[in-house]
């Protein structure tokens, strides 16, 4: 179970990308363990399916954008201080394509979702002293594909500005996890048309000999949240894809 403080209160953790994937499977999991969760996310609809996947549990949903910085701000004006956030958000729309013709008007909705995101939370988080701030990165970072260098850029700076944050929010502590290849609705926006036989061939090459699910992903993140003696680190949970 979650710590609780002085009166009592289960400890508060916000989730941003919590209405699919990994983030839906980390506020599942984080209500498991007896957390107060907010969820968030810019699409309506995909949050109210949530809060009917996850059931029971102390559980809110609020839509905002976390690239725009007003909403941003709005969004801890409403929820007011929280112990814990975590954001999963990527928009991997027109993220991928070859350098000589990628298109960054299109394609700049990773940079503004996944690291500008993260800084804009932040700037505007109120997090108790204790608390923490959890990012997910990428085993692009380590691994690139060709065609991936938006991608692979954008997961290395965020492990930069997580050492970063570590100093200058400290005692707050600020962490990132980074998944390798976890089977979520992120493979539809790959511009493959071999997509199945490129994961079969992934999941044979890994030491762990499967793809990653979400599960894998949330119980990591929610031990991070117990760890009061880890910041500034890179947790990898990617099935050794970085030895292969």
């Amino acid at each position: 179970m979650t710590d609780k403080g002085f009166t009592g209160q289960a400890e508060r953790a916000l989730v941003v990308g919590g209405g699919s994937g990994m983030g839906q499977a980390i506020a599942d999991a984080l209500l498991g363990e007896g957390y107060e969760v907010i969820i968030v996310g810019r699409n309506e609809q995909r949050l109210a399916d949530a809060v009917r996947e996850l059931g029971d549990g102390k559980l809110t949903a609020i839509a905002a954008d976390i690239t725009d910085e007003q909403e941003v701000a709005r969004l801890f004006d409403t929820v007011g201080t929280v112990d814990h956030v975590i954001t999963t958000a990527a928009d991997l729309d027109g993220s991928y394509g070859p350098m000589a013709t990628f298109d960054f008007e299109h394609g700049s909705g990773f940079l503004e979702s996944k690291l500008l995101g993260a800084m804009l939370l932040a700037k505007h988080a109120r997090l108790t002293e204790n608390g923490s701030l959890t990012v997910i990165s990428g085993i692009a970072a380590y691994r690139p594909a060709v065609g991936g260098a938006m991608v692979a850029a954008i997961n290395a700076a965020l492990e930069g500005l997580v050492r970063a944050l570590a100093v200058e929010l400290a005692p707050i502590r600020v962490n990132a996890v980074s998944p390798g290849w976890v089977m979520t609705g992120i493979w539809d926006h790959m511009p493959w048309e071999d997509k199945d036989e490129r994961l079969r061939a992934m999941a044979e090459k890994l030491p762990a000999r499967r793809l990653g699910r979400p599960e894998d992903i949330a119980v990591v993140v929610a031990s991070l949240l117990r760890s009061h003696f880890v910041t500034g680190t890179v947790l990898h949970v990617d099935g050794g894809h970085r030895l292969v």
